[in-house]
């Protein structure tokens, strides 16, 4: 699915799950899944970890033509700048890539100085 998620595509969404501490990211990459629970961790299956997930509410619906819910995985690949600091993202971001401290359960997330830039940027912004 797009990387370019809308808090529309969201609003079933009851609470955020983190498998790690979002505070010690300056990113996470988030996609909208399919997948056959309303709750609870879902299988991942790309490179890389996920970081966290959405559980929906009871009453949310499934896919008419799947019978899937659509569910938000937040993970990580193991290019990204977490484990490769002077990789391809020492500077800027995947476009999916949003600063997990924004993320609430029905809005998307924002890109930030710190998902953008590191966390190296945003305290020199802030005793700037």
């Amino acid at each position: 699915m797009s990387s370019m998620l809308q808090d529309s595509q969201l609003t079933d969404e009851s609470e955020v799950v983190w498998l790690e501490d979002p505070e010690d990211l300056d990113y996470v990459r988030q996609a909208l899944d399919k997948v056959p629970t309303r709750k609870g961790k879902p299988r991942y299956s790309r490179d890389g970890r996920l970081i966290g997930y959405t559980n929906l509410h009871p009453g949310a619906a499934s896919d008419p033509d799947s019978g899937l819910f659509a569910r938000r995985a937040f993970f990580l690949l193991p290019h990204d700048r977490d484990k490769e600091p002077q990789g391809p993202y020492s500077v800027g971001a995947p476009g999916e890539a949003v600063d997990p401290r924004t993320i609430e359960p029905g809005k998307v997330g924002a890109k930030t100085l710190r998902s953008q830039k590191g966390r190296t940027a945003e305290i020199a912004a802030a005793s700037g």
